[in-house]
């Protein structure tokens, strides 16, 4: 635990200082420590690290649900809730034109070649062409977040629509997720009701949870007869999101799902300052231990030696960012965008990141992937999530405006903001 820990964060610190998004190397360190690396040309060094006792698979099994769930909290809690009225008109636009096309064409795609190869043990033909279909329309708030804030524009109205396009149109492909999830473990048998009622369940989980957790948040948060809140006020937005979670395992819904809403909840329904502050809080604890093991774990399940075919890897890699960045681009231009705001956008929103990996491990871990199918869209993510980063630099660096209402927008990067109050 220890040495992979230490390795996700130096991996992480050094691709950071070479403008890499931090989850490329929190991976890698699972790559370098795991069967690619380590175990391909020490591998008894790698079974003495990771399988000294019958439990250790167990130990990290559970820590990567933890990370896994603490990820998707920390998504919620970046949710954006104030628009101008244009704002939300093109964020509306955008979460159609970057999911419906990109869904559509990913699932006939699936169609066109022979997926056999890459089934995983569910076997189910439908479950993967779900799968594909998300692979290609996903988008990554955690990760275009960070790259946001290491350039200094989280403030830009550009970042405020792109967060708000993704998590609106996430929440809807996690929906598709449940329903991918639900197939697969029908062991091929679906009929249109089953599907209905997945969809359905689903769709009322999320209904209910925004509505009463609202209500409820609102109410009875900030009160002195709360005294979960007020003995610890990170321990009872934990406490909320762990029983969410069990909800939402407990009605087949993907048990992610309730750690999402219950971030999305907390930032709605509370004051900003709370909502900060809890933020900070679980980043704190999140960002430190949990999410790097969990995506270093997802690194030590590669094994790029035996199961990753490069080929492939790279049409899928091509076929996923053009369909993607084409169909927000044409959306863009549909609702009178400039060319540079259009392609900016395109670029950003194919940033697939934490969720492509999220994608990725939830499919292998029900089944509907193999491994090596697993590798092709975890390297997805990955490279999908550095070249947003490098463009969007680009664009800054050059003084180029991101879209309308940002020409006079000036960078605030985070160690400007702790300098200010060192001085002051």
């Amino acid at each position: 635990m220890g040495c992979l820990l230490a390795c996700a964060h130096l991996l992480g610190f050094l691709a950071e200082k070479i403008f890499i998004p931090r989850v490329i190397g929190e991976v890698a360190a699972g790559l370098v420590l795991g069967p690619t690396l380590l175990g391909h040309f020490f591998p008894e060094a790698f079974q003495w690290l990771f399988l000294g006792f019958e439990g250790e698979p167990k130990l990290f099994g559970l820590l990567y649900q933890l990370g896994l769930l603490l990820l998707m909290f920390s998504s919620g809690l970046k949710f954006q809730t104030h628009f101008s009225k244009e704002d939300a008109k093109i964020t509306s636009a955008l979460v159609i034109g970057a999911t419906i096309p990109a869904f559509v064409v990913g699932w006939f795609a699936a169609g066109l070649f022979n997926i056999t190869p890459y089934l995983g043990t569910a076997n189910n033909p439908v479950a993967i062409k779900i799968v594909i279909a998300i692979a290609i329309a996903i988008t990554s708030i955690p990760v275009i977040s960070k790259i946001f804030n290491d350039l200094g524009i989280m403030h830009s109205r550009f970042a405020k629509i792109v967060i708000a396009c993704a998590g609106i149109h996430d929440i809807l492909l996690w929906v598709a997720l449940g329903l991918a999830t639900a197939i697969a473990s029908q062991t091929g048998v679906i009929t249109v009701g089953s599907a209905v009622q997945s969809v359905g369940i689903s769709l009322a989980f999320i209904a209910g949870t925004l509505l009463l957790g609202y209500l409820l948040f609102n109410k009875l948060t900030i009160i002195k007869q709360n005294l979960l809140f007020r003995s610890s006020n990170l321990g009872y937005f934990l406490f909320i999101m762990f029983m969410l979670a069990s909800l939402a395992g407990n009605l087949h819904v993907e048990t992610i799902f309730g750690a999402l809403l219950a971030g999305i909840v907390a930032k709605l329904a509370l004051p900003q300052a709370v909502s900060e502050r809890i933020e900070q809080g679980v980043s704190n604890i999140s960002f430190s231990w949990f999410i790097p093991i969990y995506f270093a774990t997802v690194g030590l399940q590669l094994d790029l030696v035996k199961h990753f075919n490069p080929l492939f890897f790279l049409g899928f890699l091509l076929f996923a960012t053009l369909t993607q960045t084409v169909a927000v681009y044409v959306t863009s231009r549909l609702i009178k965008l400039d060319p540079l705001t259009s392609f900016n956008l395109g670029i950003a929103i194919n940033d697939r990141g934490g969720p492509g990996i999220v994608l990725s491990s939830v499919a292998y871990a029900s089944g509907i992937i193999n491994q090596e199918f697993f590798a092709v869209l975890v390297m997805l993510a990955l490279v999908t999530s550095w070249i947003p980063g490098t463009w969007l630099r680009i664009v800054v660096n050059k003084g180029l405006r991101l879209m309308p209402g940002d020409e006079n927008m000036t960078p605030i990067k985070r160690e400007d903001i702790v300098e200010t109050k060192i001085i002051n």
